[in-house]
């Protein structure tokens, strides 16, 4: 089965069979390994993309279902001159990762916070942050990470 879709800015078709998962199109078609695959079962967020501006976890949904949709993966959102989106950059500076795997579905979760949530508390981002799971942080810094990134995006 054929699949057409927008990935980063470049539209492109996937030729993959019925029952591949968005997650697997992206890593094992497109070759974009940022999108992590943790659990399988959209509880821990590591696979989490936005379609259509929208974080979505891309384990939980099928490629079929991307048709003709616009995919960012954590591969997407940096500048073209390779200036690290502001929530990336934010993540940087407030130390929001250590092992890092579950960052890239953590900072695409906290891009589309901030959107729909701007200004969010402190404990509404830890609300908010529900459904991305990491086993290093505390989380801590991941929180301060996403108020300084929401604050960053406003401003810019």
């Amino acid at each position: 089965m054929q699949v057409s879709l927008k990935v980063n800015g470049q539209a492109t078709t996937v030729d993959a069979p019925p029952n591949t998962l968005l997650v697997q199109a992206i890593r094992e078609h497109l070759r974009l390994t940022g999108t992590h695959v943790g659990c399988d079962t959209a509880q821990c967020g590591a696979c989490t993309v936005h379609v259509n501006g929208r974080a979505v976890k891309s384990c939980n949904m099928l490629l079929a279902q991307a048709e003709g949709a616009e995919v960012t993966t954590i591969e997407g959102i940096a500048a073209q001159d390779g200036t690290l989106h502001p929530m990336q950059a934010a993540f940087k500076e407030c130390h929001g990762l250590q092992c890092g795997f579950c960052t890239p579905g953590m900072v695409m979760s906290a891009i589309d916070l901030c959107k729909t949530h701007p200004g969010a508390s402190e404990a509404e981002v830890r609300e908010l942050l529900d459904g991305n799971l990491c086993r290093c942080t505390g989380y801590q810094n991941i929180v301060k990470a996403v108020m300084l990134g929401g604050k960053n995006m406003a401003s810019a």
